[in-house]
């Protein structure tokens, strides 16, 4: 390890945080953690980390924080807290934001955190549980480029893929809602296919075959279709709950423009039916809603 190595910190330790944490750890940085579920401290201390019993533990150790939570209230909380990292970590520390919230949200907490002595990059990511986990995610990063090309290090050891997008926190949260309102509706018409080419009678591995090796091929159409055809609609790391405050997050954001997005609404009244039902399971469980409406599933 470099004597001037980056000290690294992780808050929430769910399916995508414990990947960044994992990917630190291996490329090198000594990385610290938080969540509130002792079994994911107890997970971050297996791979080689160290755990925290707070925010602010992290922040008095860490030169740059990731913060992997779930909404913008916690977003803010973690870093404008009383104990938050704003109030915890040194001069000249980065927060790193790769949660999804509202664009709206990180833009004030952007103008609310001027002048404290600490950055923000605004850096929401794709690629899901698998990304996250093989340090190949896609970061969305916006940010005054001195500091981007500070914190170059620490991104590169959790993504495949750095696109700058802008140098205000918002920006990378707005491409962001933008990719969800094209994810989200390619995600519902897969479901759909499946219903239908279940009812038809072909077999999910030749859907499988044949999409993948199709112009619609892609890794958002081939994941959902590998789950729907080994049935496996719970704990492959893609919680509906996550797509579902994605679209959320889409649909406002295009209201506030006044942009139609047709298929994205279609693709949220889905999510919302899965969620409704299958309140557990992962994103491929809307495919469920169809099958039951129809008497049919789709197997490998």
């Amino acid at each position: 390890m470099g004597i001037n190595m980056k000290k690294a910190g992780v808050i929430g330790l769910g399916d995508m945080g414990s990947g960044l944490a994992r990917n630190l750890i291996q490329s090198g940085f000594e990385t610290s953690g938080f969540d509130l579920l002792e079994q994911r401290r107890a997970a971050l201390a297996g791979m080689g980390g160290h755990p925290a019993g707070s925010v602010a533990e992290v922040g008095i150790h860490a030169d740059a924080v990731f913060v992997m939570v779930m909404n913008g209230d916690q977003v803010r909380e973690v870093i404008l807290g009383q104990e938050g990292l704003v109030a915890s970590m040194k001069s000249g520390g980065t927060i790193i934001l790769t949660a999804t919230i509202k664009p709206s949200e990180a833009h004030q907490l952007g103008v609310d955190m001027e002048g404290c002595g600490i950055n923000i990059i605004d850096s929401p990511v794709s690629g899901g549980y698998s990304g996250a986990q093989s340090g190949k995610l896609t970061l969305m990063a916006a940010a005054d480029p001195t500091i981007l090309d500070a914190n170059l290090d620490i991104m590169r050891a959790v993504s495949a893929s750095i696109h700058r997008v802008g140098t205000r926190a918002g920006e990378g949260q707005t491409v962001k809602a933008c990719l969800q309102s094209l994810i989200g509706p390619i995600f519902a018409a897969t479901f759909e296919t499946a219903a239908l080419a279940a009812k038809a009678g072909v077999s999910g591995q030749v859907i499988y075959d044949v999409f993948s090796s199709s112009g619609a091929g892609c890794g958002v159409v081939e994941t959902a279709l590998e789950n729907i055809i080994d049935r496996q609609f719970k704990g492959t790391g893609s919680h509906i709950s996550t797509m579902h405050k994605d679209l959320t997050i889409a649909m406002d954001f295009a209201e506030q423009l006044e942009v139609p997005v047709h298929s994205a609404a279609n693709a949220m009244q889905l999510f919302h039916a899965g969620k409704s039902r299958y309140p557990e399971g992962d994103n491929w469980v809307c495919t469920r809603i169809i099958e039951n409406l129809i008497g049919a599933e789709l197997h490998r």
